[in-house]
């Protein structure tokens, strides 16, 4: 039961006498913006009201007082009080007397991120602190039986390390490297994932662990981490990973755009001109993935004479201080910009981030992506326009999918449900 999620000091939302108090909570309060001492101003409220809405105000900071709540809501205080009372027998809200009690193991959730070479798996808990995690060298190229079976042995081996059973568990988030269906948790003719097409994966871990288990694309799980974690402030962000390929992922208050189907943001496959003569892996030619992606820069590098197999490899090279790398590296800061430029001057966003792999090759590729981005878009869009290394690095993905799963056994009518059914 949801009701019973928060019972330790780590996930606790505290209440004493009139005052409501986040002892620690994977909310604004852990952004540097907001602790250097910038008070967001709370959004009109148009939630219904109910404990689940108020419970979301007090994680998000926006009050944190049963004044301040009555005011927010435009409730009477005896509602408030109603609402506060009902928290606090769900143990969603605890009294302050009972803050020092770290009694029982905190619950958490399973986040995995599986690339297309290397995969990550951590066990969080309800703050999207990591409690332990494991990376490996898993090629999504082997298909969904293995590397499905790899990933359940891996978040079974995290419990027994961190001493949970699976009974401790709220939720598993899994980010993929190619498009997927995020209704469903399936992945859709994904490009670089032979075998995977419409592979029920949420389904599959769902079923194994008895939890919600919700799948995304990796790079949306990323985008939402590194939002959550730095960027609360902007409205809107867009993540872009350059990795084996190159993809995006876009946040608008608050929230991943995913678009009609979960297709938005595959710029890796969007055509450069005068590129014909590149074949992409997804069968087109000239996809801005197949000139400026980690693997297209290897196998260039190949031909080199150096000994560049995976992008990683790319980046060895550049902080080597190898000049072709160097040189090959901002080429593709290049063409990932003349992309962005046009997302730009379409969508006007107030950060972009670069994260993958490649981002850690540093300069040579963000001085180019910056160099193109600030000279073919306009003004006005580029004014206050942020573009920047991603902050969270590998961390990025195993964050966004602990995020995604609090967001959603967190939210209002998730929490309603339970607490009408406790």
């Amino acid at each position: 039961m949801i009701a019973k999620l928060l019972p330790t000091v780590n996930q606790k939302f505290c209440l004493e006498r009139t005052e409501v108090e986040i002892l620690r909570s994977f909310d604004m309060r852990k952004s540097p913006w907001f602790t250097s001492g910038v008070r967001v101003e709370p959004p009109p409220f148009t939630g219904s009201g109910t404990a689940g809405s108020i419970l979301d105000l007090v994680r998000n900071g926006h009050a944190t007082t049963r004044g301040e709540l009555a005011a927010v809501t435009g409730l009477a205080r005896s509602t408030i009080a109603q609402r506060v009372d009902a928290l606090l027998a769900g143990q969603l809200l605890v009294s302050g007397a009972d803050a020092a009690s770290t009694g029982g193991r905190p619950p958490g959730t399973l986040a995995g991120d599986v690339g297309a070479t290397h995969s990550r798996v951590a066990i969080t808990d309800l703050n999207g602190t990591v409690l332990a995690e494991h990376t490996e060298d898993v090629p999504v190229a082997a298909g969904p039986d293995v590397v499905l079976a790899w990933l359940e042995q891996a978040f079974d081996g995290l419990l027994e390390r961190t001493g949970h059973s699976p009974s401790d568990l709220r939720g598993v988030g899994v980010g993929l490297p190619g498009p997927v269906e995020f209704a469903t948790g399936r992945p859709v003719s994904p490009p670089i994932m032979p075998g995977w097409n419409l592979h029920p994966v949420g389904a599959r871990l769902s079923q194994r662990f008895g939890v919600p288990a919700l799948v995304d694309n990796d790079v949306n799980i990323m985008a939402l981490g590194e939002h959550w974690t730095h960027w609360r402030n902007q409205s809107f962000l867009m993540f872009i990973k350059v990795g084996t390929g190159i993809g995006c992922g876009i946040v608008n208050d608050g929230h991943v755009h995913r678009g009609a189907d979960g297709a938005a943001g595959d710029i890796g496959h969007i055509h450069i001109p005068d590129h014909d003569d590149i074949i992409c892996r997804c069968g087109n030619i000239g996809c801005l993935e197949a000139i400026a992606g980690g693997a297209a820069m290897a196998s260039r590098l190949n031909d080199h004479g150096l000994a560049t197999q995976s992008s990683r490899d790319v980046v060895d090279q550049v902080l080597a201080g190898q000049p072709d790398a160097v040189r090959i590296v901002r080429q593709a800061g290049h063409a990932i910009g003349g992309v962005l430029a046009t997302c730009v001057n379409l969508l006007n966003p107030a950060v972009i981030i670069i994260g993958g792999d490649v981002a850690l090759a540093g300069e040579p590729l963000i001085a180019g992506i910056r160099e193109v981005v600030y000279k073919r878009s306009l003004p006005l869009a580029t004014g206050r326009l942020q573009i920047g290394l991603s902050r969270l690095g590998d961390e990025a993905g195993i964050t966004g999918a602990a995020v995604m799963v609090l967001e959603t056994i967190l939210a209002p009518a998730a929490i309603d449900a339970a607490l009408a059914n406790n």
